[in-house]
C-alpha cells in the first residue's frame, strides 16, 4: 500500500515510523488506555516493538498504522490502524485505536474516522468498514455508535485478555451505501 496521509484543521494521521518512539511513548504513558486494549505501551522497549511490528506488517500489507496527530499542538495523540485488510471484497477494519486521555471526548475521534472512511470509501472504493470493541468497553461502543456506525452483533467469547479473561467482541459496520448520509452528518455537526 503506498503512504497514505490524510488531514484536516484538527486532525493528521501519517504512517508511524521510528522516529516516533519518544512521541508515542509519552502520549501512551496513562495506565487508562490500556484497560481494555491487547498491548499496553508504558516502557520504551513496548513502544520500540509496537512500532516496529507496526512498519513489518505494513511493509507486508497485513495492516496500516497511523499516527495520530493533533494539529494545535503538533504531537501525536494516538495511533489507529487499517487493520484485516481484503481488497478482493474491497473491506478492510479500522481498529487498534487509542488516544491519551487529555484528548478523550474531544473531536479528534471523529475527525480521525471521517477521513479514514472517507479515503476508504471515496479513494479506495471499499464496501464495508468494520469497527470492533469489547463488550466491556462501554466508551468506545458510545464513540462508534455516535459516528454512526451500524451495531451488527456480538462474536461471543471472541478473545481472550492479556489478563486471561474472555472478551466478548462487539461488531459495528459502515457499508458505502451508508457514506453519502454520515458524511452529510459528519460535515454538519459531528467534526465541529
Amino acid at each position: 500500500m503506498e503512504e497514505i496521509i490524510v488531514e484536516n484543521d484538527i486532525v493528521k494521521l501519517r504512517p508511524v515510523q521510528m522516529s516516533d518512539i519518544e512521541a508515542i511513548a509519552n502520549a501512551a504513558n496513562d495506565e487508562r488506555i490500556w484497560e481494555h486494549m491487547s498491548v499496553t505501551l508504558l516502557t520504551q522497549e513496548a513502544v520500540e516493538n509496537y512500532i516496529e511490528n507496526a512498519i513489518k506488517e505494513r511493509e507486508k500489507g497485513i495492516s496500516y498504522m497511523f499516527a495520530v496527530i493533533e494539529k494545535k499542538t503538533d504531537n501525536i495523540v494516538g495511533c489507529t490502524s487499517f487493520l484485516d485488510i481484503s481488497f478482493p471484497h474491497k473491506r478492510l477494519e479500522i481498529g487498534a485505536t487509542w488516544y491519551n486521555p487529555t484528548v478523550w471526548r474531544s473531536a479528534i475521534n471523529t475527525n480521525c474516522k471521517f477521513l479514514l472512511f472517507q479515503y476508504c470509501f471515496e479513494v479506495l472504493n471499499l464496501n464495508r468498514i468494520q469497527i470492533k470493541t469489547g463488550h466491556e468497553n462501554y466508551r468506545s461502543q458510545k464513540a462508534i455508535e455516535r459516528i454512526g456506525a451500524v451495531k451488527e452483533g456480538v462474536l461471543r467469547n471472541h478473545m481472550i485478555r492479556k489478563e486471561g479473561t474472555i472478551r466478548h467482541t462487539i461488531m459495528y459496520s459502515v457499508i458505502v451505501e451508508d457514506w453519502e448520509k454520515l458524511k452529510t452528518r459528519f460535515i454538519d455537526g459531528l467534526l465541529k
